[in-house]
């Protein structure tokens, strides 16, 4: 069984087919520059990458390239072998606490939030409009990035702001990669061989968030009504004084839109460093003595110390601490670094079973309580996954 994940953003589409009976990917593709001027595509498949320029003013043509291609490279004999089709949706507000089968009502709702996610909802919506019109028949399923925190208990979720702004506007903790820790917990229950567990999830990446586990559900995560909160990341700031924002405004005459943009585009390592958003970049600075790259990895492990240990107390223990995600799965020095400050909690690293990258591996110390693993993440996967769960259980 054939089964496509599908994410769209606002000029890109990226697709991954998996053949669901090895879960193995057959064929993947990224669409670049759609509704712009130089679009191309990249497929690989068999050891292969083939790249080709080609005109797609919409998502609709970019959808009719990729499945033109699929066939026209021998990838599919026929669109029939496609059964289902998973998409990524960002923000399902606190109505979708699962995956669900797309339906109009789904799309209408997907549109309606927009306000909460303006620049991933919409081009979402517009990759599942491309595929329905392309696969009229094929069952597709939206899984959203904010679904699995929707266990969060209300102590957890609710802002200390007027309570108004909840029932009103929606003001509260939602929480994102959200497919990411979904994959990543389900891993987790097949190591220990138990559903009973509590895990800390760190999902390290160009965005990052940490995750609060306990038997499979989620208890506490750090984004929050946007994926700006929580720990410092590429080039968000993570947690700041909210009175920060009007206090540059006054100063740079700056809108608050414009100081948002900074906080998500142009802070956390970047704007720390001023070296780079990439943490490769700020291992280089530091190997060449640059003090500012020096201080963003610290003010980095900090916030995302302070997070696990907040959350080692929250769930009265940690039966597993995971690393996933870029540079959760292959920084081998930022791994140590940030074990090291965990000893008090007695969550103890091995450093020579940490000296390695991108797989799945237990590194902790043999007296150390709490297991570490590195395991690498597969949100296509787990778009598929639920896609296939679902459209089996129609």
């Amino acid at each position: 069984m054939k089964i496509m994940s599908v994410n769209a953003g606002s000029s890109s589409l990226k697709f991954s087919l998996f053949e669901m009976d090895t879960k193995e990917v057959i064929a993947s593709g990224y669409f670049e520059r759609v509704t712009l001027e130089g679009s191309f595509y990249t497929i690989k498949y068999n050891g292969e990458k083939i790249r080709e320029e080609v005109n797609m003013p919409n998502h609709t043509v970019a959808v009719e390239v990729m499945l033109d291609r699929l066939i026209k490279l021998g990838i599919i004999q026929s669109l029939d072998e496609i059964e289902g089709v998973g998409h990524r949706a960002v923000h399902g507000s606190d109505v979708y606490k699962e995956s669900v089968l797309i339906t109009d009502k789904v799309m209408e709702d997907i549109d309606k939030f927009k306000s909460l996610a303006p620049l991933h909802n919409p081009a979402n919506l517009l990759g599942i409009q491309a595929v329905k019109k392309a696969l009229p028949n094929v069952p597709m399923v939206a899984v959203f990035d904010t679904a699995f925190h929707q266990t969060m208990s209300e102590e957890n979720y609710i802002y200390p702001v007027p309570y108004e702004w909840y029932t009103k506007y929606g003001v509260r903790k939602y929480g994102f990669h959200g497919t990411s820790h979904q994959y990543i917990s389900q891993k987790i229950q097949e190591i220990l061989g138990t559903d009973k567990f509590r895990a800390i999830i760190c999902h390290i990446g160009s965005g990052g968030s940490i995750t609060a586990v306990k038997d499979g559900r989620c208890v506490d995560t750090t984004m929050g009504f946007t994926p700006l909160a929580g720990i410092v990341m590429g080039t968000r700031s993570g947690d700041i004084d909210p009175s920060i924002i009007p206090y540059v405004m006054e100063q740079e005459g700056l809108n608050a839109k414009e100081v948002v943009d900074e906080l998500n585009k142009k802070s956390g390592l970047l704007g720390i460093s001023g070296v780079g958003s990439d943490h490769r970049d700020i291992e280089e600075g530091m190997r060449n003595q640059n003090e500012r790259c020096f201080l963003a990895e610290k003010i980095l492990i900090n916030s995302i110390v302070k997070y696990i240990a907040q959350y080692y107390v929250e769930l009265g223990g940690c039966d597993m601490l995971v690393f996933t995600a870029g540079l959760g799965e292959n920084a081998i020095d930022f791994r140590a670094n940030v074990l090291t400050r965990l000893a008090p909690l007695g969550i103890i690293f091995d450093p020579d079973k940490n000296n390695f990258r991108g797989e799945t591996r237990e590194i902790s110390h043999k007296d150390s309580p709490t297991k570490i693993y590195v395991i690498p993440t597969n949100e296509e996967l787990m778009i598929a996954l639920e896609t296939l769960r679902i459209i089996q259980n129609r």
